[in-house]
């Protein structure tokens, strides 16, 4: 990896609804930390509290945004983030873990709602970071729509605005993420996402060990 720009590791978690992520970053965060890396955990949208202003609106099923709108609510949350959080933690050495960056913004917004890439990839030039390592969790929709649905039967839950979508746009999504993966195999790698809790930790720590040697 390319860590010229800062002593810090960006490694970010990219995938479609219930695909793991959440689960694989903490598994990884708490993997790092035993080998006694410094560890900043966040997520996108979020991780700062103007941002995470900006998440509950956009995750809120009453929000209705075209979507250039909600492409550039996404960027100003992610400036605010950069800027507060993630430049500082990166300038201190840390290993900073993000649950999701701008190719999560490439496929809902791009690939998922139709906006421009052109117009995401100038805006992610506006931010001026890219992660050092990007590991895309890859299941198909309709396993993730069963984990989906198993996921708000336990814990009650409704779903949030971009969970609401039909299953051609998790398709579109899905596929989004495995072009953004191909186009770009030296920073991403595609994980199966498909097997067992562990089974996966156990690849992506493999997959991180091996990007960092």
């Amino acid at each position: 990896m390319n860590r010229a720009n800062h002593p810090g590791v960006f490694i970010t978690f990219e995938g479609g609804e219930a695909v793991g992520k959440s689960t694989q970053i903490a598994r990884l965060a708490a993997t790092l930390r035993q080998q006694g890396h410094t560890i900043v955990l966040t997520r996108e949208p979020g991780g700062t509290p103007g941002a995470e202003s900006l998440r509950a609106l956009m995750l809120d099923p009453a929000t209705s945004l075209a979507p250039l709108a909600d492409t550039l609510l996404v960027f100003a949350a992610r400036a605010d983030h950069v800027e507060t959080l993630i430049r500082p933690a990166l300038a201190r050495g840390a290993i900073v873990l993000c649950d999701r960056f701008t190719d999560s913004t490439m496929a809902y917004q791009g690939h998922g709602l139709g906006v421009e890439p052109a117009t995401i990839a100038t805006l992610a030039t506006l931010i001026g970071l890219t992660p050092d390592l990007t590991l895309i969790l890859d299941a198909p929709p309709e396993i993730a729509a069963t984990r989906l649905a198993a996921r708000f039967a336990a814990h009650s839950g409704r779903p949030d605005r971009y969970e609401r979508f039909d299953a051609g746009f998790a398709a579109r999504i899905a596929a989004g993420f495995r072009a953004i993966a191909a186009a770009d195999p030296a920073r991403c790698a595609l994980i199966d996402a498909t097997g067992s809790i562990d089974s996966i930790a156990a690849t992506i720590a493999a997959t991180v060990t091996a990007r960092l040697a």
